[in-house]
């Protein structure tokens, strides 16, 4: 009867463990059960990371109060490190008795018998099953360990089945991810917003701390955080990394994917110097192909929190590399598009010139034959005189007309996007260090040719003041253009301006040229010291 009720015991723990597919939910269930079933005070499942420690510890019977006194759970050491070193079953009646004990740390509830046994799934450790303090004060025997055994193989095939459905259940997210990302971005929807999306939906399903998407300012070789989702990303967004110094620009360059184990203190990446926030494991990847990069993608999670997996890489690769494609074909329709609309300025300029501008140069010479004949008349030949005058000025509006109708749209080098970022690249020699460049809105299409010019020669004049007076170790320059509005920021780290200085022809300089174009110009002092001038018109 003892043996019945022990292999009915058995068997329901088995069926427990396999009547559900939610990973998480399945490992506690089988510590639950190997509890019960070998009737024991404490049990644990430590689940192995990619490099051999344990990365996810779960327990049962030990309380909040207890974990909290403890501070952190095992890492790999001892009688645990022993079982991940030697994958077999290990009965102990005295555990601290063992050479490879080392002992509990402070707070830990106190335990003296042990078995554990190794969960495989498809041949490989997946992790430990570790039991405790078998009711009574008795030691484990055999049968507790052979019924330990069967446990473990019935939680590998249940932890299979789990990561087989969490993998298609993801697949499937993934899918409706890039179809409703086709379909927002051949819709016509803005592309900046598709991008932000899509930065969204990456860290929704890759279950990141940080996704950034970087793309390429035109004719420099530095890229600009168009995207961001997650940690700091208002502080992120419009955020300049230099060509050759990040490892943005480096993936970049190479069309290569790179992963980085602790993003913050990585010497290719550069990302404190930047200003980025601190970050742990990482990976950064290409978006399109190595022959055409469209931008790069950065994955990052917070200090402590573990690697980023080959099968999430994989994953993510893949939807980045669709996005791409979805990129390319809405590029090439809104370029057909723009096409279009060229074709359309060229019939119009023709149209203009062949019948507007002959049509009036006709009229303006019949009128001018009509004043030879009004020597009689000279009020009616003046008012005459100034039609003709009018037919000139009106033929010379159209001409110009024409000539704008036939000018390409300017190229991206010569975007105020492109003209920032080679300003603050012409200042770094002699501020001695590289300012940090925020850029964030329309600037390439939504400011004034002339709005523009009067902004880059504010920026240039508060660097060169910089430069000269401030002693500075750092600069923070942001440019953005949203609600009908044109804003540069430089905040700097210096000793502010000395009052030993009294020319200011620099500041009057920048005040008139925002009070030109209806706006204001201030200078103060930063919440933490150093200078802070803004610069703010309308637009629009």
């Amino acid at each position: 009867m003892g043996q019945d009720t022990g292999r009915r015991s058995l068997l329901d723990a088995v069926l427990a463990i396999g009547g559900d597919l939610d990973l998480d939910v399945v490992l506690r269930r089988i510590v639950e059960s190997a509890t019960q079933v070998v009737d024991c005070r404490y049990g644990a499942l430590g689940v192995l990371g990619e490099e051999g420690g344990i990365e996810q510890f779960i327990t049962v019977g030990v309380d909040e109060e207890a974990i909290a006194a403890i501070g952190h759970y095992p890492r790999g050491e001892g009688i645990l490190g022993l079982l991940i070193r030697e994958p077999h079953s290990l009965r102990l009646a005295v555990l601290s008795e063992h050479p490879d004990s080392v002992g509990f740390p402070p707070g830990h509830p106190p335990m003296t018998t042990f078995l554990g046994t190794p969960v495989q799934v498809r041949g490989q450790i997946f992790g430990n099953l570790y039991l405790t303090e078998k009711s009574g004060g008795r030691p484990f025997d055999a049968d507790d360990e052979a019924i330990l055994r069967t446990l473990g193989a019935a939680a590998g095939v249940a932890i299979d089945n789990a990561r087989l459905y969490d993998d298609a259940r993801r697949r499937e997210r993934w899918l409706a991810a890039s179809s409703e990302l086709t379909r927002t971005l051949l819709s016509g929807e803005d592309p900046a917003a598709v991008l932000r999306s899509f930065t969204a939906t990456v860290r929704e399903l890759s279950e990141a701390d940080l996704v950034t998407l970087a793309v390429p300012v035109g004719g420099t070789g530095d890229l600009v955080v168009e995207a961001a989702h997650g940690v700091d990303e208002e502080r992120l967004r419009g955020l300049v990394l230099p060509a050759g110094t990040s490892l943005a620009a480096k993936v970049y360059s190479s069309g290569e994917t790179m992963v980085s184990a602790a993003l913050s203190e990585d010497s290719r990446a550069a990302w404190a110097d930047l200003g980025g926030p601190r970050m742990g494991s990482a990976f950064l990847l290409p978006l399109g192909a190595r022959e055409r990069v469209r931008g790069v993608l950065q994955i990052a999670n917070r200090p402590g929190r573990p690697a980023f997996p080959e099968a999430a890489i994989g994953m993510i690769t893949g939807f980045a590399g669709h996005a791409a494609l979805a990129l390319e074909i809405a590029e090439h329709r809104r370029e057909a598009e723009r096409l279009m609309v060229l074709n359309d300025r060229d019939r119009i300029a023709r149209d203009l010139h062949d019948l507007a501008i002959q049509r009036l140069f006709a009229s303006g010479m019949s009128l001018q034959s009509v004043v030879n004949r009004l020597d009689d008349r000279p009020e009616v030949a003046q008012r005459v005189r100034r039609v003709v005058e009018d037919l000139d000025d009106t033929i010379k509006v159209v001409r110009s007309t024409i000539y704008a109708l036939r000018e390409s749209d300017p190229s991206e080098a010569t975007g105020l996007r492109a003209r920032l970022v080679a300003e603050v690249g012409r200042a770094a020699e002699p501020l001695g260090f590289t300012p940090a460049l925020r850029m964030s809105g329309f600037l390439d299409t939504g400011v004034p040719e002339e709005h523009a010019r009067q902004l880059l020669a504010v920026l240039r004049e508060a660097l060169s003041n910089v430069a000269r007076h401030a002693g500075a170790s750092a600069v923070d320059i942001s440019a953005d253009v949203s609600g009908g509005r044109l804003r540069l920021v430089v905040a700097d780290n210096g000793r502010g301006m000395s009052p030993a200085v009294t020319r200011r022809s620099g500041l009057a300089n920048m005040r008139s040229r925002a009070e030109g174009l209806g706006g204001f110009f201030t200078q103060g002092v930063g919440d933490g010291g150093g200078t802070v001038a803004e610069w703010t018109v309308p637009v629009g």
